[in-house]
C-alpha cells in the first residue's frame, strides 16, 4: 500500500498535474492541501474518473485539504474537534484498517508574530487530539505540509535559517512532541541522500540551485513504521511547466 503526501498550491491550478502523476503513480491514498477551492468547486467528477474516491473540505484562495483514496473511505472527521478554527486544515478518514490524517500546518510568517503564536497552539491542539486519534487507531498516519524542517539536514543552509520561520526551536520541539506520540518520520527510517527536500521557493532559482527545505512529512505509529519498506521524494512534478512549490512524498507500506 502507498500513501502519498502533495501541496499542490491550488488544485484549480494543477489539477491536470495531479491526474497526471496519478495515472504514473497510482498511489493508494493521496493526501493534498492547499486545494484553495470551495467545496462547490471542488472537481469531484475528475478526480472520480480517475478512480478515486474523495473526501475533502475547503474555503475560497486560502487552505483546504483532501484526501483520495482507490479504497473505502469511513468515519470522516473535518477539523479538529479540540480546537475551534474556520481555517480548513485537516480532514481524518479510516482507509483499509489505516487512520489517515491529512493536515496543512500553519505557516506562522515570522518568529513571535501574531500567526507564530497561532502555529504553536494549533500544533498543541493537534498533538492533543491526535492522542485521542492513536489511541483508538493504532494504525495511524499524519500526512501534510508541516511548515517545519525538523533538523539541520533538512534545511540547505541551517547556519542562515536558524532560529527563523520553519526551523526555530519552539517549532521543531512541536514536531518532536509529534512523535512522543509513538510516531516516526517514514523518511527517516531508511538512508537518505543528503539535501533531499520537498519545497523549493519560486525565486531565486532555489529548485535549480537545490535550496530547498523538507518541510512535507508522513509520520506513521509503530505498527505502520514496521510495515514501511520504503520513503522516497517525487522530484519530478517540480520540474513541470508552473509547478507547485512543493512536490509529493510517498511511503510503501507492506
Amino acid at each position: 500500500m502507498k500513501l502519498a503526501t502533495w501541496n499542490v498550491n491550488s488544485l484549480k491550478v494543477r489539477l491536470p498535474q495531479v491526474l497526471e502523476w496519478l495515472a504514473a503513480n497510482p498511489v493508494d491514498v493521496l493526501c493534498l492541501q492547499e486545494t484553495k477551492l470551495t467545496d462547490d468547486k471542488f472537481p469531484l467528477a475528475e478526480i472520480e474518473a480517475a478512480g478515486y474516491q474523495v473526501a475533502f473540505t475547503g474555503q475560497k484562495t486560502y487552505n483546504g485539504v483532501a484526501i483520495l483514496s482507490r479504497h473505502p473511505i469511513a468515519d470522516v472527521v473535518r477539523n479538529n474537534p479540540l480546537f475551534a478554527d474556520e481555517q480548513q486544515r485537516i480532514i481524518a478518514a479510516t482507509i483499509a484498517g489505516i487512520r489517515v490524517v491529512c493536515a496543512y500546518i500553519p505557516n506562522g510568517q515570522a518568529v513571535d508574530s501574531d500567526k507564530y503564536r497561532y502555529k504553536l497552539e494549533w500544533l498543541d491542539a493537534l498533538r492533543n487530539w491526535l492522542q485521542q486519534e492513536h489511541q483508538a487507531h493504532p494504525n495511524l498516519a499524519l500526512l501534510g505540509d508541516y511548515n517545519i524542517a525538523p533538523e539541520d539536514a533538512d534545511v540547505y543552509d541551517p547556519i542562515a535559517w536558524e532560529g527563523q520561520i520553519l526551523c526555530s526551536d519552539a517549532e521543531r520541539a512541536a514536531f518532536d512532541r509529534l512523535l512522543n506520540l509513538g510516531l516516526k518520520d517514514a523518511f527517516r527510517i531508511f538512508p537518505q541522500e543528503p539535501k533531499s527536500f520537498s519545497w523549493w521557493d519560486y525565486r531565486q532559482l532555489g529548485f535549480r540551485l537545490n535550496k530547498g527545505l523538507r518541510i512535507d512529512h508522513i509520520l506513521l505509529s509503530k505498527e505502520l513504521a514496521a510495515r514501511c519498506s520504503a520513503c522516497v521524494i517525487d522530484r519530478a512534478p517540480r520540474k513541470w511547466e508552473q509547478p507547485s512549490d512543493h512536490t509529493p512524498v510517498i511511503a510503501t507500506l507492506d
